[in-house]
């Protein structure tokens, strides 16, 4: 849903304010909604809740809220600083001030909160004075330190993660913005304002893991011998969270996680492991009725895709595969967790739980009732991955075109994105808003990319495409190195395409999809 075609701080302050009032009165079906700078991204499940009724819902809130100019409602929070930024004196050079000058126009402004993404808890913030405003770094830093202050352009924020980054760096926070240990993770919400304190002081220590095991489960049933490449807890994943940059996490390939929970006769979305690549080494130390299925490996003297009886004393382990990445392992009863934010799903970026290591203990969360057995149709992967491809938010003829041009090459993945090398497509940036599941984000370079579910909740990409939520799976399983290709719809106009993902803010909504 569309406020603005550029910055602008009254129609922020409106969305931010349609934004309350739809999480005060969510609606089942609607899994979250992502504010960005200038729209609204609202991310439903159409088997539970129709598109007419998510238009019917947003809008007549859009109504009520009117036309009107907004009043902030958020909270004024000071923020220490000592200002010590590898890129102070840089920036004093630039724009010909002193050092003591930038400073003070730095710390001067009180900050609105435009938008809170990139990773949890990191808080978008304007406007910055005119004489501060630099474009971004060329070249990106790999790595930028947890709590640095920085700048680019009109914006200022605080890299509340470590993480990569191309804003010129000014000093460091005093106080942390999000810590996954405390009762209220984020100190900032989109809608808030900020200001900067000059102050002297130590750098708080980077947040811990906050684990989503119990110390001591209730009902231990399996002890990690060895460790797989990357085997994570998850369950369904971390619905109604974007609003704090949180990622949605979950299983990547959620048809395979499903059949692994059915085939134990757990509900979907109980939670499970998602094993990559290579398995871990697993001894029961109680019988448990366990399954696994998916690909890039199998149990050894076990069957895959089939429940069966692990005795207490028991060894599993796996054998890689040439085929796909992610198997899921699912034990009769679910796993006993300690959910965070609703969820019990791994977020490595947020240091929400962490990979299994060997000496950990897993324990039941029930008793479970299946039985050793059951098995389900196998599932398959096709010899030539082709994924459909729907128009995205920012779709022309000539992206989706480039796209279905020829095969693209896997030259990267992680749960965040597949990283594609092949025709230049066309691309480039745009406001920073919502990314939705699968969508092809195009960096200007014309290098596309498959957004997953560990993606950033907010992006500045063009994204013409979006993979077909039912070719996602598939997505999930792809190596490096492997090829696939796109088949993109090209029914319908562009200004079809672009009305199914815009909804005017101005005007009571008669059509399309928010």
């Amino acid at each position: 849903m569309q406020f603005a075609g550029q910055l602008d701080l009254g129609q922020n302050l409106r969305l931010h304010a349609l934004h309350r009032r739809l999480m005060a009165d969510l609606q089942r079906g609607v899994n979250d909604l992502s504010p960005g700078y200038v729209n609204l991204y609202v991310d439903f499940d159409a088997a539970l809740i129709s598109p007419e009724a998510v238009r019917g819902w947003v809008g007549r809130h859009l109504k009520e809220l009117g036309t009107q100019p907004v009043d902030s409602e958020g909270r004024t929070t000071e923020l220490p600083v000592r200002y010590d930024g590898e890129d102070l004196a840089e920036v004093a050079e630039r724009t010909g001030l002193s050092v003591a000058e930038v400073i003070r126009l730095h710390s001067a402004p009180v900050y609105h909160v435009y938008a809170v993404g990139f990773t949890p808890g990191f808080p978008f913030l304007g406007d910055v004075d005119e004489r501060l405003r630099l474009p971004r770094r060329a070249t990106p830093r790999q790595a930028v330190a947890f709590n640095t202050v920085a700048i680019a352009n009109a914006q200022s924020c605080v890299y509340a993660l470590p993480s990569p980054g191309g804003w010129n760096l000014l000093g460091t926070l005093l106080r942390t913005v999000y810590d996954p240990n405390r009762a209220e993770p984020f100190l900032i919400s989109p809608g808030d304002s900020v200001r900067f304190v000059v102050q002297d002081g130590q750098t708080p220590a980077l947040p811990g893991v906050r684990e989503l095991w119990p110390q001591e489960p209730r009902t231990p049933a399996l002890l990690v011998q060895e460790a797989g490449l990357q085997d994570l807890l998850l369950d369904a994943g971390r619905f109604r969270q974007a609003h704090f940059g949180m990622a949605r996490s979950g299983p990547l390939d959620e048809r395979a996680a499903r059949f692994a929970n059915l085939l134990v006769a757990n509900p979907p979305g109980t939670p499970l492991l998602e094993l990559t690549l290579r398995g871990p080494v697993l001894s029961a130390v109680r019988d448990v009725v366990v399954a696994v299925a998916g690909f890039g490996m199998r149990p050894v003297n076990r069957p895959i895709q089939e429940s069966f009886l692990l005795r207490a004393g028991e060894t599993l382990r796996f054998t890689s595969t040439s085929t796909g990445t992610r198997a899921y392992l699912a034990v009769s009863g679910g796993l006993d967790t300690t959910p965070f934010l609703g969820s019990s799903s791994v977020d490595l970026l947020g240091r929400v739980g962490r990979p299994l290591r060997a000496g950990d203990l897993l324990g039941l969360a029930g008793a479970g009732g299946a039985r050793p057995g059951f098995a389900s149709l196998p599932l398959t992967l096709p010899d030539v991955l082709t994924l459909r491809l729907l128009p995205g938010p920012q779709a022309t003829l000539e992206a989706l075109k480039a796209l279905g041009s020829a095969p693209f090459r896997v030259s990267g993945l992680d749960r965040m994105g597949l990283r594609l090398e092949g025709p230049s497509v066309p691309g480039g940036q745009v406001i920073s808003e919502g990314t939705p599941a699968g969508a092809v984000q195009v960096t200007p370079a014309g290098e596309p990319i498959v957004l997953l579910g560990d993606r950033g909740r907010i992006g500045g990409y063009s994204k013409p495409a979006v993979v077909h939520p039912h070719d996602l799976p598939l997505a999930a399983q792809v190596r490096p190195g492997q090829s696939i290709s796109f088949r993109p719809d090209l029914s319908g106009s562009p200004d079809a395409w672009a009305r199914a993902w815009n909804m005017d803010a101005d005007a009571h909504p008669s059509g399309g999809t928010p």
